[in-house]
């Protein structure tokens, strides 16, 4: 009876290991497809002979696609296998990063965007809330592990399309490797087993069915993602508009951004355990909000955009995976509440880089930079706001040993 009891624990443990892994992999790929449209751009504009306020509207369906996806599908992992969903969303992918570059008609590309905005969202709920539900109270330190790379996704991005650019004159092999790089993943899926959602208590249900907090933090997230999906995803075209750079620089300063974000997400994990989620959120946005000013002060000094967007990155590097933690700790999270934060998620990254984009063709490019300031003031009210509520702690007990389904 002791061996078998051995052996079954063992099994979980090198499932659980396994599936932590692959979470890891996962957020690679989805870090490198949400940073390499922003380089992108100008070549997709010239694909498609679109000015940059109507290719600037990629972001929108992208994001509006991630917001539906997080919807609609995010109560999916509470009734289907995991791992099936994914398998499913990364073959989706996949199909549509490898059209992204051979398409010629901005229709089309803006649809192509769309679905891959869809697939986004589950994967990035999904995954989330499977991290979760296999790590239990020990998920905030994976959760900072799980962004971070994301991070290091987002910084080889940019830069895998810079060196294709070079190389090539094209940006089609960027968007051709990162399909490539979706099919092991899809097989290491299927060949592990999916963790189900722990069971909840009553008095966890009760607490999140409470609207304020939920809508509170919704908020945040959506003020948060705008402000790093616009900044992102503009820095490229603002940095060569304004010549602080050729078009390989400017890469590797929207790579330097992304760098310095997963630098920073490497550093939160070690301090995710020290400092209070609440402390951390403070901490970071001040720090968004110095590097900002810094932008905004010296909008034509080379070393002041770098100093900013390296900056910024560092700042901005554990807000989403600590508001996570500090949500997990105070309610349980399943696909049907989490879900509700990513449509914040989604709507903030559809409603900001595409204003931005009209701002940076009406206004100019330093436009987009303080319309960056303004949200990134919002969400420390936001917080304040949030942190003014008080929420009872979940039930606390000890989480069983997760079961896992095929």
């Amino acid at each position: 009876m002791t061996d078998n009891t051995t052996e079954s624990s063992r099994i979980i443990n090198n499932s659980t290991r396994s599936s932590t892994l692959v979470y890891f992999a996962i957020f690679i790929g989805l870090g490198s497809c949400a940073a390499v449209l922003g380089p992108s751009l100008p070549y997709l504009a010239e694909n498609t002979q679109s000015s940059l306020s109507e290719i600037g509207f990629l972001f929108t369906a992208r994001s509006f696609g991630y917001l539906l996806g997080s919807l609609r599908l995010g109560r999916t992992f509470d009734r289907l296998s995991g791992h099936a969903v994914l398998v499913g969303v990364l073959m989706i992918m996949a199909a549509m990063t490898s059209l992204v570059p051979m398409l010629s008609t901005l229709w089309l590309l803006t649809l192509i965007l769309f679905i891959l905005g869809i697939g986004e969202g589950a994967l990035d709920i999904g995954t989330n809330l499977m991290l979760v539900w296999v790590q239990h109270d020990r998920a905030s330190p994976y959760l900072n592990a799980l962004h971070f790379f994301f991070g290091l996704g987002a910084a080889i991005g940019p830069i895998l399309v810079a060196q294709t650019i070079l190389h090539s004159g094209g940006i089609a092999w960027a968007f051709w490797g990162l399909a490539i790089y979706l099919i092991p993943l899809i097989i290491w899926l299927v060949r592990l087993p999916s963790p189900t959602a722990p069971g909840r208590t009553e008095d966890e249900i009760r607490v999140e069915a409470r609207v304020r907090p939920i809508i509170l933090i919704s908020l945040f997230f959506f003020l948060y993602v705008g402000a790093e999906a616009s900044f992102g995803g503009w820095i490229f075209t603002y940095a060569t508009t304004l010549g602080l750079g050729d078009v390989a620089s400017a890469g590797y300063l929207t790579s330097a951004f992304w760098g310095a974000l997963t630098v920073g997400r490497l550093l939160g994990i070690p301090i995710a355990a020290r400092i209070s989620p609440q402390k951390i959120l403070f901490i970071d946005l001040f720090g968004c909000l110095v590097s900002m000013a810094i932008i905004l002060v010296f909008p034509e000094s080379y070393p002041a955009v770098w100093t900013g967007a390296i900056g910024l990155g560092l700042s901005m590097a554990s807000i989403f995976p600590t508001m996570l933690a500090f949500v997990e700790r105070r309610m349980r999270m399943s696909g049907e509440i989490t879900r509700w934060f990513f449509v914040g998620t989604g709507a903030g990254g559809m409603t900001l880089p595409w204003l931005s984009g009209l701002l940076f063709d009406g206004l100019g490019p330093r436009s987009t930079m303080a319309a960056i300031l303004i949200d990134l003031l919002l969400a420390v009210l936001v917080l304040w706001l949030s942190s003014r509520i008080t929420i009872p702690e979940r039930v606390s007990s000890k989480p069983p040993v997760p079961e896992l389904v095929p």
